[in-house]
């Protein structure tokens, strides 16, 4: 059997085929945007984790002074002691040191932990925002573009609020194309070599027109 392709035929799918290429463009500058925004969001990140780095070095430098002048101050103290007998005005100033001096320290330790204690979460933070093998979901209307999300889960969560009902059951399209169902969504995974995102799967390419 012979099929007659007319030349109309042939202009409208290669019109269709050209509207394909400009949605693909379109979400593909979608998913740079997105790539642009999180590589920012990790160079904030490491200069707050290095800014925090920075602090605390001081202090440290400020904990091992104040250790420097209880450790003085303890020998002053022993001083003033050994003269309670004499003048006990000198035993209560040595006594009214000593403590201040005491919680001057611990307050500096306690500050430092707290320190040590966010530098940590924020190198667990730029661990998990490692950018290889990542992958962004994009929520597709009628093959139009609508939003992108970090991940599938956070997709499924929020598509309620565009019409789509709670638990509504998500089925592969199979050969569908985006452009024939209501909401699609399309994973895109970041494609080091271009260092970009890319469809995870990419649509089989369609004959313009020929013989069946």
């Amino acid at each position: 059997m012979i099929r007659i392709v007319t030349v109309g035929r042939v202009r409208r799918l290669e019109q269709d085929a050209d509207r394909a290429r400009c949605r693909v463009r379109e979400v593909q500058g979608q998913a740079d945007a997105a790539w642009g925004r999180h590589v920012r969001e990790v160079a904030d990140l490491t200069a707050r984790a290095e800014e925090a780095e920075s602090d605390a070095g001081i202090l440290r430098e400020h904990v091992f002074e104040l250790a420097g002048a209880l450790k003085k101050s303890e020998g002053e103290a022993e001083t003033l002691k050994e003269r309670a007998d004499r003048s006990e005005v000198a035993a209560s100033e040595s006594d009214v040191l000593f403590s201040h001096a005491v919680e001057e320290l611990s307050a500096a330790q306690q500050e430092l932990l707290l320190r040590e204690i966010e530098i940590r979460r924020l190198r667990e933070e730029l661990r998990g925002m490692r950018v290889e093998g990542r992958t962004l979901m994009v929520l597709l209307h009628h093959g139009q573009p609508h939003t992108i999300y970090a991940s599938r889960e956070d997709a499924y969560a929020d598509t309620a609020t565009h019409g789509v009902p709670a638990g509504t059951r998500w089925v592969p399209s199979a050969e569908r194309p985006s452009a024939a169902c209501t909401w699609c969504l399309e994973a895109f995974i970041y494609h080091p070599a271009s260092r970009g995102f890319r469809r995870v799967h990419m649509p089989a390419p369609k004959p313009v027109g020929g013989a069946a």
